[in-house]
């Protein structure tokens, strides 16, 4: 059953947790994505097989959570998963971040590095609002994001997003690959070939960012921003497994 938290700002925040061993398992989901999707439902099921706990919950605007997604930005949904595993999570737990659930795990590997125990990003979306969206806006579109306050881009797997001035700006406050990125735990980084929203040149960067003792990415040939089938839910699973141990 869904359980709710308010935040200090106001919002009030959905979420499942599963009591378990072990560190807790924090998924976080992608943009426009929510705690009901197949990668966080399956890894919810894994967890209770093995006894493990887990949380998985709806930033401000997504899934349950009070809130629409235009209101929000990057810093709003950080703020909700810091509230989220302060209050929810007692000691260490593994990021499991998708997309830009990958960029909010390492705002929070960032933030929390004492807590980490490990951190699975999978087509992990770090800095996106500047080096996916604002790099690409054409100068018409940057005149009506300054004049209107938001643009609306397609996207491939649903209703066009609307794009905020706020969430542009507020991004840039948010940005993990300009500064070092330090992270003091096993690390895997999972990425698909075909994903049309996250290329293989992002994860690279990423990789080659970061700095850690045990950090490696591995790429799937053929494998979709989804990230869902059979082989990639298994491939999931081996990745919290060998972070955890």
């Amino acid at each position: 059953m869904t359980e709710f938290l308010e935040t200090p700002q106001g919002r009030r925040i959905a979420y499942h947790k599963t009591e378990g061993t072990g560190p807790c398992v924090v998924f976080l989901g992608g943009l426009k994505s929510d705690m009901e999707g197949t990668k966080a439902v399956h890894l919810e099921a894994w967890c209770k097989a093995q006894g493990r706990a887990f949380l998985r919950f709806d930033y401000s605007g997504h899934g349950e959570s009070s809130g629409t997604f235009e209101e929000g930005c990057i810093g709003d949904w950080h703020e909700d998963s810091v509230f989220s595993v302060n209050s929810l999570v007692e000691g260490p737990y593994v990021l499991v971040g998708s997309s830009m659930g990958g960029w909010q795990a390492l705002l929070l590997a960032r933030l929390q590095p004492e807590r980490l125990a490990g951190l699975v990003t999978i087509a992990a979306a770090p800095d996106f609002t500047e080096d996916g969206y604002w790099a690409n806006f054409s100068d018409g579109q940057k005149e009506t994001l300054e004049k209107v306050g938001q643009v609306e881009l397609p996207s491939d797997y649903m209703e066009p997003y609307i794009i905020t001035k706020r969430m542009i700006e507020d991004g840039r406050q948010q940005l993990v690959l300009r500064d070092a990125l330090d992270l003091p735990c096993p690390v895997r980084f999972l990425q698909g070939t075909e994903d049309t929203a996250v290329t293989t040149a992002t994860a690279v960067r990423l990789l080659e960012h970061a700095t850690g003792d045990d950090m490696r990415l591995t790429l799937v040939k053929g494998a979709d921003h989804r990230f869902s089938d059979e082989q990639c839910l298994a491939l999931i699973e081996a990745a919290v497994q060998e972070v955890s141990a």
